[in-house]
């Protein structure tokens, strides 16, 4: 079985390993396409913070076995596998903070969602770490559930309202997946970014597009909302310069989500009293739970078309170094890797 091996700056080598067994409660997995995600990429270069640097969690694929005491699921049925579950009855779950519970961030499949097999633990299979993919949606668009969810949440924590003004920070494939979320909600979207091949793109999703190299973000998002500013800002990115952008460019009682994860160390060098005087609200947004990935499921099964124009590039397992390169280059959108 190959999978992504040792990290390195730049791309990552493929190594031969043996198929995971499977235990009670288990499912093994044949990978079918596995997107690649932002923090795949700061995994590989040791700059991520949230959560354990496995590689891989947008995958989709056919259950090739399944454990004893599994029941629902059978051999063969097309599946999503949650890498990340929780308990649902810690402090944190029950006050609706489920990606804070220590099961959510600990829990993962194994060795990773680009391997060409993979276990899905007892505690996901048993927790409703399982989604069954219809039999009209194809894997590739399958593989954009779980970024989709994540989407979803941050939208729904935002309280996002028809009309409202929303800047998009970052044209990459989130940023573009929130784009088409906030159409449907009736939101006006403006997006920003330096990168000219993103920024071409996504001008065929949203009514405003921003070049943050050439152009005075601020200023043009408070051009377009009579002096206001945005009512809602987020940051698909994790640099603190798309940040700043952010806060200089919401109205006051307005919404900043910090949707991108930063690198170690990331610092904001920011005035503190202008968050208090405008009383700008600072929200989080990490991760997905079950909930929004059924959503997230409905949502791209209604609409595959309209998810699927957001991935423009796939690589088999054997090129994922190529893949990962393609990714880190802005050359393209979402990248996905197939076996």
């Amino acid at each position: 079985m190959k999978r992504p091996g040792t990290p390195g700056t730049i791309g990552a080598e493929v190594s031969e390993v043996p198929v995971p067994e499977i235990g009670a409660g288990e499912l093994l997995v044949e990978m079918k396409a596995c997107g690649l995600c932002g923090t795949d990429i700061e995994k590989i270069r040791g700059e991520y913070t949230a959560a354990l640097p496995i590689l891989g969690h947008e995958a989709v694929g056919v259950v090739a076995s399944v454990g004893e005491g599994v029941v629902n699921i059978r051999e063969g049925d097309r599946v999503f596998a949650h890498h990340h579950v929780p308990c649902n009855e810690c402090y944190y779950c029950l006050h609706g903070n489920q990606t804070a519970c220590k099961k959510f961030r600990s829990s993962n499949i194994h060795p990773g969602g680009f391997s060409e097999f993979f276990r899905v633990p007892q505690w996901n299979v048993s927790k409703g770490g399982i989604l069954s993919l219809p039999p009209s949606l194809g894997f590739e668009e399958a593989s954009l559930v779980e970024p989709v969810g994540c989407c979803v949440r941050a939208l729904d924590r935002c309280n996002v309202k028809e009309g409202d003004t929303v800047l998009v920070v970052g044209a990459g494939p989130v940023g573009i997946l929130h784009s088409i979320l906030l159409h449907s909600k009736g939101a006006t979207v403006i997006i920003s970014d330096v990168s000219k091949p993103r920024l071409q793109f996504a001008k065929s999703q949203v009514e405003c597009v921003v070049d943050a190299g050439r152009q005075d973000v601020t200023r043009e998002v408070r051009e377009r909302t009579a002096g206001r500013g945005a009512d809602l800002a987020i940051v698909a990115s994790g640099s603190p310069k798309a940040v700043l952008q952010a806060l200089k460019s919401i109205r006051a009682g307005g919404r900043v989500c910090l949707f991108g994860v930063p690198a170690k160390r990331s610092v904001l060098d920011y005035d503190l009293s202008d968050v208090y005087n405008s009383e700008i609200s600072l929200m989080p947004s990490y991760g997905a739970t079950n909930t929004e990935t059924a959503t997230a499921l409905s949502l791209i099964a209604a609409d595959s078309e309209k998810f699927r124009s957001v991935i423009t590039h796939t690589f088999p397992i054997e090129e994922f170094a190529k893949g990962v390169e393609t990714a880190t280059s802005g050359a393209g959108m979402k990248v996905v890797i197939t076996p």
